[in-house]
């Protein structure tokens, strides 16, 4: 069995911080900067990424210790969603690789996320099939090698029969140092995405020597 794992945030859908941040700010009544120096300086955002808040109720109530900002899961949503927009081409590639094999999300996100994909990623919750893997679940982040073992493990897959699709060199990297193909996802020279290497990487993938 073939697996092939995808990043989420400017891997399937492109990622604007600048545009999330300013929205959680309207929603939560306090001040960018507040947010950002509390939650996200104060480490809170990376800790919740490797699982220390096991619900999203439990990630809400820290946030809003933290910032004095209380938000429903609905609000932040909103605000994570504001941020995304879609690949087009990526998604098609996931689709392409879903005809060969098995695919699955491997994110560095938090629980809400995870919670929230049908609302943030209505586009591929239905190939994805539940494998909706993100750090948070598995206790490490991207690049340790930790978490590529743990997902390696989820589906009982040797790491030479899996492929990362990451924007990050060094997700790249630590993929590649646990033993898995990796394919390091960029933009071209007119700043649009790569999408067709993506898709030649996922073929090349599929058509290596065994």
């Amino acid at each position: 069995m073939d697996v092939y794992f995808f990043d989420c945030d400017k891997t399937l859908y492109d990622y604007d911080f600048h545009k999330r941040l300013p929205r959680l700010a309207e929603l939560g009544g306090v001040s960018q900067y507040r947010l950002a120096s509390t939650w996200w300086a104060g480490g809170h955002e990376r800790a919740a990424e490797i699982g220390e808040y096991a619900t999203s109720d439990e990630y809400l109530d820290a946030f809003a210790e933290v910032t004095g900002a209380r938000l429903t899961l609905a609000q932040w949503q909103d605000a994570r969603k504001a941020a995304m927009t879609r690949i087009d081409g990526s998604i098609a590639a996931l689709h392409t690789a879903a005809g060969l094999g098995t695919v699955s999300l491997l994110s560095n996100n938090p629980i809400p996320f995870k919670d929230s994909l049908p609302v943030l990623t209505p586009e591929i919750v239905d190939v994805l099939r539940d494998n909706d893997l993100v750090s948070a679940v598995l206790g490490a982040r991207k690049p340790e090698r930790r978490i590529y073992t743990r997902a390696l493990g989820r589906f009982g897959v040797e790491p030479e029969n899996a492929i990362l699709f990451d924007d990050s060199l060094a997700n790249v990297e630590g993929a590649r140092e646990a033993g898995m193909h990796a394919h390091h996802f960029t933009r071209n020279a007119d700043g649009s995405f790569d999408t067709a290497g993506m898709v030649a990487a996922i073929h090349a993938f599929a058509e290596r020597e065994r």
